[in-house]
């Protein structure tokens, strides 16, 4: 199967391997991969400020970045879900709104992909020790993503995975909540970071670098005996 690869800003500028291993993993499935380097943001964070003519102007450049009609795959639930849920509304009764419609059904994020498109469950991946998965807002709520990441990770040989407690709650990040109400997204960081500690787990694993940054930034200030992994990561270790 032919995709086009979508790769968030956060991702291309902080965590390139992360996208440079999830190319890894769609290959090895089967998947030619194709890369539009003139592709940037898919507008979501003028939209979330409430910049609607600014978010506008950038979908308007995502749309001609990408062929609306192919698959296109991303290492974030947070962008799909924008393109997925918001692209078709705000281009609603314009020229444009064929192309936002169909960009938002062929849109996939990773996991959701491999699973659900390709029917693979088992990368042949090893990663040795113990971990937990966090569900990401817009993976759980807008992408409707739950099991599939799960089932992917029972299959990664030598990575025994424990449920965290209240796994759906937010972790705080929430783009600029985390910056416009810090005190609250630093207790609901801690409150996350608590409970995965408390499972014994060496990986907290998620779909989202954004989520994983912010849980990262307070795992390293306080010096808690845990790290981070994206999905890509970990199903790319081990081969």
């Amino acid at each position: 199967m032919n995709v086009q690869l979508f790769i968030p800003c956060f991702v291309d500028q902080l965590y390139p391997d992360t996208a440079f291993n999830m190319v890894k993993v769609l290959e090895k499935a089967g998947c030619s991969v194709s890369y539009n380097p003139a592709q940037t943001c898919c507008g979501q964070p003028a939209f979330n400020a409430g910049f609607l003519d600014d978010a506008r102007a950038v979908c308007a450049k995502f749309l001609k970045d990408f062929n609306p009609d192919a698959i296109i795959v991303a290492p974030s639930a947070s962008c799909v879900g924008f393109v997925r849920n918001y692209f078709a509304k705000l281009f609603d009764n314009s020229s444009l709104h064929h192309e936002a419609t169909a960009i938002g059904k062929n849109c996939f994020e990773f996991t959701d992909f491999l699973v659900n498109k390709l029917g693979v469950t088992d990368v042949g991946a090893r990663l040795d020790g113990k971990g937990t998965y966090h569900d990401s807002c817009a993976a759980l709520r807008e992408c409707r993503i739950k099991t599939e990441p799960r089932t992917l990770l029972a299959n990664v040989k030598g990575l025994e995975m424990s449920e965290l407690a209240d796994v759906e709650t937010c972790c705080g990040f929430g783009g600029t909540f985390a910056v416009k109400f810090e005190p609250i997204s630093i207790a609901m960081a801690e409150q996350k970071v608590d409970n995965a500690v408390e499972t014994g787990a060496d990986y907290l694993i998620s779909t989202d670098l954004s989520c994983l940054m912010h849980l990262q930034g307070y795992i390293d200030n306080k010096g808690r005996p845990i790290r981070t992994m994206h999905i890509a990561d970990v199903l790319a270790s081990g081969w």
